[in-house]
């Protein structure tokens, strides 16, 4: 990871835009004015850190990785690539597994899980990727050891995702309610 790609990730998610100038400053001071995006910007220096460090640094990242779930109820493993633009709505319950290959202007939602399948496989086996302009709504569960999502795919709230899904589709899965009343 160059450090040209972290600037740029941190302007558009953090700054507020591919348009905008970057600066350190102007980064503290957004993410000190919203707080929504100071895991944004703590996120990518510590996948920043993690990416170009040896043995030590990776343990650091790892330590400061840690902290950010904690406070943030936000899991997004290190080794994740994601391209800029990624957007969290909500912070709880986030997770999304290292494995990970994410395109450009990711939106997910809260209670979200994005992970693999089985457990204790080679790393090679692993490959969740994540198109471009991907939407993924509350509640929901992709899971699997090799997957693919397409470009400008909405995945709707609570859908489970086990399967590839090809570009420009709305995904969603199908709910039967069967609601019983008893009377007392």
């Amino acid at each position: 990871m160059a450090l040209a790609f972290l600037k740029e990730c941190i302007r558009v998610e953090v700054i507020g835009g591919r348009d905008k100038k970057f600066s350190w400053g102007r980064a503290i001071r957004h993410a000190w004015r919203k707080p929504k995006s100071r895991f944004l910007l703590w996120w990518r220096i510590v996948s920043y850190i993690y990416e170009t460090s040896g043995k030590r640094g990776k343990n650091f990242a790892k330590s400061l990785n840690r902290r950010l779930m904690r406070k943030y109820n936000t899991e997004i493993g290190l080794g994740a690539k994601i391209q800029p633009g990624l957007c969290i709505a909500h912070y709880n319950g986030i997770v999304v597994s290292s494995y990970c290959d994410i395109g450009y202007d990711f939106l997910i939602r809260q209670n979200t899980t994005i992970g693999i399948k089985t457990l204790g496989k080679p790393d090679e086996e692993y490959k969740l990727a994540i198109g471009d302009n991907v939407t993924v709504g509350a509640n929901c569960c992709i899971i699997a050891d090799r997957i693919s999502i397409g470009d400008n795919v909405k995945i709707g709230a609570m859908s489970f995702v086990n399967k590839d899904i090809p570009d420009n589709c709305i995904y969603y899965t199908k709910k039967e309610s069967v609601q019983v009343i008893k009377q007392a």
